[in-house]
């Protein structure tokens, strides 16, 4: 029985350690922006991590001990699986590990902290139920590797993804931070708002891939998907809202799946800057049972117009936008 401390985002903890539709609740995201900062560090010679002072005033979802015990029976799972030693932190409710040195794995850790904390505030009443995993690998290789080691698959994505079947998020994260931040969402709200739609999963989680603070809110800003959703428009292949609300998980992940992210990501978008997408969010969870779908929550939270008309008035506000990245 040894000594151990753990980091527990800026608090020190310490205690013993002891003794294409979503498959298996599978979600994944598909461009971040820019890269994090990153110092390569060889996978096998990560040292373990040091206390940081107490003092960022978050009440913690589960005991030291219970993070000591995850933490100890990980480091079994990775040796005995052939993954080697990863730095890791405890950023509550996550356990972030990387192949990468402490010091780097607390800059991108920041990127799991500023995202739960923003988005308990904004809109989560439910942390996630079990202490999830966060795997950030330094590169394609690593992320592969540490990808079929753990789940015994490839990925199906380079950039990353959430299974809730593995207990984890796996991440590219010399792609960048944005996927990480998308998924992020996806075991909040699984936590929160169980059996939520799909368009409404991802485009919650679309809509922060790109995102930052507004008032001490956390916002989305246009992105990536914009162009492809404006190219969809003019051609007419973009569904009725009420078509978008109705689509099974299946049908969502397997039709045309760009379409419907940047659909809905960019409804998303449009409540959150017409100050109505925490109001429709709660309102949708609170309505679950009846509105299964949220469609009439939408319709509810828009003030109940013609959906065809504001389809047009929404059609026209999206073209206008623009991304310059």
């Amino acid at each position: 029985m040894r000594r151990r401390s753990l980091l527990i985002g800026a608090a020190s903890v310490t205690a013993l350690s002891a003794c294409r539709e979503r498959r298996g609740r599978v979600w994944t995201a598909q461009v971040p922006p820019a890269p994090l900062p990153h110092q390569p560090a060889p996978l096998a010679t990560a040292p373990p991590p040091e206390a940081l002072p107490l003092g960022d005033g978050r009440t913690p979802t589960f005991t030291p001990a219970a993070y000591a015990e995850h933490v100890a029976a990980l480091e079994q799972r990775l040796a005995s699986l052939g993954v080697g030693v990863l730095s890791m932190r405890v950023e509550d409710p996550f356990v972030v590990a990387g192949d990468d040195a402490p010091d780097a794995l607390a800059v991108r850790s920041r990127v799991v902290r500023w995202a739960s904390d923003m988005l308990e505030k904004g809109f989560f009443d439910r942390r996630p139920g079990r202490i999830l995993d966060v795997f950030l690998f330094r590169s394609a290789a690593s992320y592969e590797r540490g990808v079929r080691l753990l789940t015994g698959d490839g990925p199906w994505t380079p950039f990353g993804f959430y299974s809730s079947e593995h207990g984890g998020l796996f991440m590219n994260i010399s792609t960048g931070g944005g996927t990480l931040v998308h998924e992020i969402v996806h075991p909040y709200v699984e936590a929160d708002f169980e059996g939520a739609p799909a368009w409404l999963n991802e485009g919650l989680g679309s809509l922060f891939e790109q995102s930052g603070e507004r008032g001490g809110e956390i916002v989305g800003y246009t992105n990536w998907r914009l162009r492809g959703l404006q190219a969809a428009i003019v051609k007419g292949k973009v569904p009725s809202f009420r078509t978008l609300c109705s689509m099974s998980h299946r049908k969502f992940y397997d039709g045309d799946p760009d379409v419907n992210y940047g659909q809905s990501r960019y409804l998303m978008y449009y409540l959150q800057e017409t100050g109505l997408l925490r109001s429709f969010y709660k309102s949708a969870r609170a309505a679950k049972k009846k509105d299964a779908t949220g469609y009439a929550t939408l319709v509810a939270t828009l003030g109940k117009p013609d959906m065809a008309e504001f389809q047009k008035r929404w059609t026209e506000y999206v073209l206008s936008l623009r991304f310059d990245g």
